[in-house]
């Protein structure tokens, strides 16, 4: 499995030939985008940041668009999306946590997740096993970086989790943040490759990957 990152919530990942896209920044967006062609294409919450699956038609692939709460089978792709409400940018909206089971590799994407509250027990519940966890840690309109470590990954107990969401003029300062508060190893790479047994060794590193 190939992990790639792209700015914002934006990932890639790859098994084979087999294409996942997570929340693809839309041509709408202030912020810079990249096109690629993938089979499946994920989005959290509808917003121009989010939901760019245009940008994933390229190469042949047109992709099979996920956009909310639900039981999916892609591939041999197994996804479940779980509703919890947000707010962003002043507007009630709704903010789908997925769970992908992918390589045999069970991935859990927070997606916009603004209170950790959010994750109700029920919810949490489903989340457990996650190996890699997906969580944004830039503030304001999503989890504070205390939070998404000391309330959701401390809890969902994860092999390997990945920050995202954390643009900006303070970026350095909201990584430094949310590594401050984690108590395994550290890695920044340019792309995460790993394999199912190699997340046997892991407990709870923290991988930063940089935007492409």
């Amino acid at each position: 499995m190939i992990i790639t990152y792209f700015g914002k919530e934006f990932f890639k990942i790859q098994v084979g030939d087999t294409v996942v896209a997570l929340n693809p920044i839309s041509k709408n967006s202030e912020l810079e985008t990249t096109r690629f062609g993938a089979d499946i294409g994920i989005v959290s919450l509808n917003h121009k940041d989010f939901n760019g699956v245009e940008n994933l038609k390229n190469g042949g692939k047109n992709p099979v668009v996920i956009s909310g709460p639900g039981e999916y089978e892609i591939k041999g792709v197994f996804i479940k999306g779980y509703s919890t409400e947000v707010f962003y940018e002043g507007e009630k909206k709704i903010n789908t946590v997925y769970t992908i089971l992918f390589e045999n590799i069970q991935i859990c994407f927070l997606g916009s997740l603004g209170k950790s509250s959010a994750l109700t027990s029920e919810i949490k519940g489903k989340l457990r096993g996650v190996e890699i966890l997906f969580t944004p840690i830039g503030g304001g309109d999503v989890l504070e970086p205390s939070d998404a470590y000391n309330k959701v990954a401390v809890t969902l107990e994860p092999n390997v989790i990945i920050p995202m969401d954390y643009e900006g003029d303070n970026k350095k300062e909201l990584i430094d943040a949310f590594l401050k508060e984690g108590v395994g190893e550290l890695e920044e790479l340019d792309k995460l490759t790993i394999k199912k047994k190699d997340l046997m060794s892991r407990n709870g590193s923290i991988v930063v990957l940089k935007s492409q």
